[in-house]
């Protein structure tokens, strides 16, 4: 059995984690518009913010998915 799900295996962090290394921080501040990712960034606050923050979190997703799996 396999998932439909692009993100299955991956975890929040390794996410961030990509999106950072590609887009560094001011490039994910820009494209969305979250103080974490703006003022003093790092990937503990940012991950933080994301797990509690479920509409964050969702377009962190979509960002990865726009940037890694086209």
């Amino acid at each position: 059995m396999t998932s439909n799900d692009p993100l299955h295996g991956l975890t929040l962090q390794a996410i961030l984690g990509a999106l950072v290394e590609r887009l560094g921080w001011d490039g994910l501040a820009r494209q969305i518009d979250v103080r974490c990712f703006k003022h003093e960034p790092s990937i503990k606050s940012s991950l933080a913010f994301l797990r509690k923050t479920p509409w964050a979190r969702a377009k962190v997703e979509q960002l990865y998915l726009q940037q890694f799996k086209s």
